[in-house]
């Protein structure tokens, strides 16, 4: 992932709103919901909450099919992990140890 592209993304992450409900749409992989499902949890009007989803949408966060009538987001899974990989790529310097609490964090998923 290139920087400009990280950056997006952590801007795009960088409010409560839109990382509730990223982290929403995580834990609702591979299926998605429905926009309106993703909505309701936020608590605000949809005219309100799309401004949100277009950020995270630009940010290649999230994702948005058809699916008969309805409009499914999903969470970018490829973004998600090269964001995590571009945060922590050089955290080690050569240096795994450095690494291994992280990666045992991460194992648990």
């Amino acid at each position: 992932m290139e920087q400009d592209l990280a950056l997006a993304a952590m801007a795009a992450l960088a409010h409560p709103t839109r990382l509730n409900a990223f982290r929403l749409l995580v834990r609702h992989e591979p299926d998605g919901l429905p926009t309106g499902a993703v909505v309701e949890a936020s608590g605000l009007t949809q005219s309100t909450f799309s401004t949100h989803l277009a950020v995270l949408a630009k940010a290649d966060l999230v994702l948005a099919e058809r699916r008969g009538r309805q409009q499914i987001q999903r969470a970018n899974i490829d973004t998600l992990r090269g964001l995590m990989t571009f945060l922590a790529k050089d955290c080690c310097q050569g240096r795994a140890e450095l690494c291994e609490p992280l990666l045992a964090d991460l194992a648990c998923c």
